[in-house]
């Protein structure tokens, strides 16, 4: 095994409670997260002196946010890349953190989404419609034909079945795992009350297969969520961390990686094939040995693709891997997934990548409404912009204290 370095550590978390936050502006919901977060870590906001932004509130990004929360950073970190923002984050703030650029990392992320009513999923690349002269150099070729984001997924999801032979069926195994953690997280049932669904309880495969057809072959409880919501993480240094007021949550690997559409390239393979690798390589440890699966769940294809290519399974064979219950939390099997309930049950204000880093740390820390017992690793896999076109994938490997 490679020497797991420990230079860098989750020591501050806090969730936004509610889904639906009429009256309640991002800026808002990032600057309570960042306060609880740091309240979580027994820090305070003079400790921070490095900020991390994905851009999503207003305010200028970083240079307005900084002023508003009242600090003077050492760094600022503006990179945005979609709902894997905030894995490149944690990844950027570690090795700033290591070269001794700062001591203590705060990373948010707000968002009304529900509240604005944003058509994020029938939306175009950018989650709005076309109109004349909009399309952008990553898009001109598919808006003016009506591309929307959801049918990328449909169509990879197509592909994979042309391809392997893979199911409806398999796929909804995700659905209903995913609707069981969110079934025991308080928030995530109250999230589903203020969101209007349709059945607050446990799922079954067929519930799953008879909901309406939205984009062949996706299914509505094949798809997340849209919700208000917001998250806050902090890292901080080895020193910092130790003296914290809960155990540290190790960064052990980190990988980053960007995928676009090219002739003959295969769109069932996902940026997480380039970044899986380099973490798991600087982690030392396999697949294998992951207790804990947070893996972006926009729609259920995203997460059986994910799985494959950052080595669960070999490419093709997700379908049978996620069959059954094996990614329930009380599986013998590993890993489990998304025990906070996912962007299928749970949230998903647009960009989810900071509430994979919340709830890794919950497990590793013993914190999770479907806690495994005894979890020690776990992987944290944001992606980015949409399957089948252009996306980018950010993978961070956790370590229990």
């Amino acid at each position: 095994m490679v020497s797991q370095k420990r230079d860098a550590a989750i020591v501050g978390i806090y969730e936004y409670p509610k889904r639906k936050a009429p009256g309640v502006t991002a800026l808002q919901i990032k600057a309570e997260c960042a306060a609880r977060a740091l309240e979580d870590a027994g820090l305070s906001w003079g400790d921070v002196d490095g900020l991390y932004d994905a851009q999503d509130g207003a305010g200028s990004a970083g240079l307005g946010l900084a002023e508003y929360f009242g600090f003077k950073p050492n760094v600022i970190d503006t990179t945005q890349v979609g709902g894997s923002s905030y894995e490149f984050h944690a990844a950027h703030a570690r090795r700033d953190i290591a070269a001794g650029k700062c001591k203590v990392a705060l990373l948010t992320y707000g968002s009304t989404a529900h509240s604005d009513a944003r058509r994020i999923g029938t939306g175009g690349g950018g989650g709005g419609g076309y109109s004349p002269g909009s399309s952008s150099p990553l898009s001109n070729m598919t808006d003016p034909w009506g591309m929307t984001l959801i049918s990328n997924y449909g169509m990879v999801a197509s592909r994979h079945m042309y391809q392997y032979g893979t199911t409806s069926e398999q796929l909804a195994h995700i659905s209903v795992a995913t609707r069981a953690h969110a079934m025991r997280n308080p928030e995530a049932v109250q999230a589903m009350k203020d969101l209007e669904f349709v059945g607050i309880n446990e799922i079954t495969v067929q519930d799953v297969l008879s909901s309406r057809m939205v984009a062949d072959p996706l299914h509505l409880l094949e798809c997340c969520m849209v919700s208000d919501g917001g998250g806050a993480v902090v890292i901080a240094s080895p020193e910092v961390a130790r003296n914290c007021k809960k155990k540290p949550v190790w960064i052990i690997g980190s990988g980053e990686a960007t995928r676009y559409s090219e002739n003959g390239s295969d769109i069932t393979i996902s940026a997480a094939a380039q970044s899986g690798p380099p973490a798991f390589g600087e982690a030392g440890i396999t697949p294998a040995e992951i207790d804990i699966a947070m893996i972006y769940d926009s729609f259920t294809i995203t997460v059986l693709v994910m799985l494959e290519d950052l080595g669960f399974c070999k490419k093709g064979e997700g379908g049978a891997f996620v069959g059954g219950e094996r990614l329930h939390y009380k599986s013998p099997l590993k890993p489990v997934l998304n025990t906070d309930g996912g962007g299928l049950s749970s949230n998903h204000p647009g960009m989810r990548g900071i509430f994979l880093l919340l709830e890794a740390a919950r497990q590793l820390r013993g914190e999770s409404t479907s806690q495994v017992e005894g979890a020690k690793l776990a992987v944290a896999h944001g992606n980015g912009g949409m399957l089948a076109t252009s996306h980018t994938g950010g993978t961070i490997i956790l370590a229990r204290d």
